[in-house]
């Protein structure tokens, strides 16, 4: 028997759907049905028919359709646009049915009625693209009707699409009128906070959600890293309905933050979520409840862990994205998003690797100051970790660099958290670390990394207490941070100095759960275990130590470590030496 064939044929091929159906139906459930057969029945199967389309699936509060030509499919997606402005006429925002169309010119696979394959999954996934009332079209479309539907389009650019292998390019229609020009994206993480949301029908809480959206804005403004657009410009959105692809065009952001404020008696909610303005992808949300009596403290307690939140989860959405860009297309920006990835995997090879894209961005752009301190800071890692090939040769480098980036950067907290650790790390003044970390600590005070910093000179200085508060504050800013474990052998530290040996094994133990190359977390385990007696433990945990730089002795770790207390360092030794480290 003969093996049957699929069907397949070029099409061209409209996906539609309501923007914004879920609140819709959240807000008249009943209305919006009717509404929506209504428009459907009047508008959306009429228009399909005039244009000789075909409609093979409906979904709910969407139509996939099949054109034999690109301009009829055009042509069609133009006119429904063109038609729902028109029905939409005096209906409320909160009521209106506005549709988001992509259209795509591509093989496709027919079975009966049905359509399928990559012609049909690529015009899905641009028609999500798609702001309401306007039109996106894959660039095989464009070029079938580029001059013959009598409007214009914009370029929106190669798009990654989901479960597409290859970039798709773009293009925008906005049948109303002239196509929208986005701005150009800023070469650093951008973002936009809308006023937030006043969900409690108590117009006295208005207030308090423009302060929250304020204080955001004025508290991330505080990070050299990255672009804020400015409280007069995001507020112009406040009240209307929007998406926030849309908003990320015309303010020219990768990111935005929206949010939501919801009282209830004598309780508090407040709600944030960060969206990926190109996708419209969420990337983080969390809300924070409390007190109505207590309500600014809120607005802090807020205002801070928002920030010292976003600008972490920033970084790794930018890294994430620099994954889909080709290895020439690559500027200094993003040779220093290449050399952070590099950093987060934690091993010799990998921060070397970070040091030669380091040294690329500094070749295109000799007066990065991030990439400076950054290249420092990796000198520094590695002197840390005993991974240094040459210590006075590194040092040499790492504090040129340093005080280079100071110069160029002295009001970026990023630069200078960098360059603290470096100084202290590198020429071992630990007073003149302190005075860096701080400065970082007056430019961005919700800095999470900065008060890690901070903690670890403090610890060194003989002051368990104060490191384990600042330790502790930046626990409580960023309780997810992917460098937690930076926190948690600092911890360890603390807990170590006081005597407290079962907490420091318990707290190294966390912190070598994250990253088992952690060196100081390796140190601390082993010495503690070395305090408390326990020579088989103490001597497995020695071994880890060993196993990651073998070469390492007490004499060798003091003579890198000179930034710390005579005593402190004296009681560590104690431990280190019970648990089998060499003299």
């Amino acid at each position: 028997m003969a093996e049957q064939r699929a069907e397949r044929r070029l099409a061209a091929i409209l996906a539609a759907d309501v923007a914004g159906y879920s609140r819709l139906m959240n807000v008249d459930e009943e209305g919006t049905l009717a509404a929506l057969k209504s428009v459907f029945s009047s508008l959306l199967n009429p228009k399909i028919e005039k244009h000789r389309g075909r409609i093979a699936k409906t979904m709910g509060d969407g139509v996939l359709a099949e054109f034999a030509s690109a301009v009829d499919a055009m042509r069609c997606a133009v006119d429904i646009q063109r038609g729902a402005a028109e029905h939409n006429a005096g209906v409320p925002d909160d009521r209106q049915i506005r549709f988001r169309i992509g259209v795509n010119v591509g093989d496709i696979i027919i079975d009966g009625d049905d359509i399928f394959g990559d012609g049909v999954n690529i015009a899905a996934r641009i028609q999500t693209l798609a702001d309401p009332g306007t039109i996106c079209l894959s660039e095989s479309t464009y070029q079938q009707v580029a001059g013959k539907i009598g409007v214009e389009a914009s370029d929106l650019g190669e798009q990654q699409l989901k479960n597409i292998i290859r970039p798709v390019r773009v293009y925008s229609v906005r049948p109303g009128g002239a196509p929208a020009k986005a701005l150009p994206l800023p070469d650093k993480p951008s973002i936009a906070v809308l006023p937030f949301t006043n969900m409690s029908g108590d117009p006295e809480q208005e207030y308090f959600a423009d302060g929250m959206a304020e204080e955001i804005i004025t508290a991330l403004s505080r990070c050299h890293s990255l672009f804020v657009i400015a409280r007069n410009s995001s507020f112009v959105y406040k009240g209307k309905s929007f998406d926030v692809r849309q908003i990320g065009r015309e303010l020219g952001v990768r990111y935005v933050l929206e949010g939501s404020v919801r009282r209830g008696g004598d309780r508090l909610r407040i709600t944030g979520q960060l969206i990926d303005a190109a996708s419209g992808n969420h990337i983080w949300a969390d809300r924070f409840e409390g007190e109505t009596s207590d309500v600014f403290a809120l607005q802090d307690r807020f205002s801070e862990s928002i920030v010292a939140t976003i600008e972490p989860r920033l970084q790794l959405a930018e890294i994430e994205r620099l994954k889909q860009k080709p290895a020439g297309d690559l500027n200094a920006y993003d040779l220093l998003l290449r050399a952070q990835r590099s950093i987060y995997d934690w091993t010799e090879e990998s921060v070397e690797a970070a040091m030669l894209s380091l040294k690329q961005a500094l070749a295109i752009d000799p007066g990065y100051a991030l990439a400076m301190a950054t290249l420092a800071n990796c000198y520094t890692t590695r002197r840390f970790q005993g991974w240094s090939k040459d210590y006075l040769a590194e040092a040499t480098d790492g504090l040129r660099l340093a005080a280079r980036a100071i110069e160029l950067g002295k009001d970026d907290g990023e630069v200078l958290w960098r360059c603290a650790n470096t100084v202290w790390q590198m020429e071992m003044d630990a007073q003149r670390a302190a005075d860096l970390i701080y400065r970082a600590l007056d430019v961005n005070p919700n800095s999470s990394i900065s008060l890690t910093i901070a903690g670890w000179i403090e610890a060194g200085r003989g002051d368990p207490g104060k490191a384990h508060e600042l330790f502790e504050r930046a626990q409580r800013l960023n309780p997810r941070d992917p460098r937690g474990w930076v926190i948690t052998g600092g911890i360890s530290y603390c807990h170590y100095q006081r005597g407290e040996y079962n907490e420091a094994v318990a707290w190294a133990q966390k912190a070598l759960v994250d990253n088992p190359r952690s060196a100081p977390a390796l140190w601390f385990h082993a010495a503690a275990w070395g305090k408390l007696g326990d020579k088989e433990k103490a001597a497995a945990a020695m071994a880890e130590v060993l196993k990651l730089e073998p070469q390492l002795t007490l004499s060798r770790l003091r003579a890198r470590s000179l930034y710390t207390r005579e005593d402190v360092w004296l009681h560590t030794r104690e431990g280190l030496r019970a648990a089998g480290m060499p003299e």
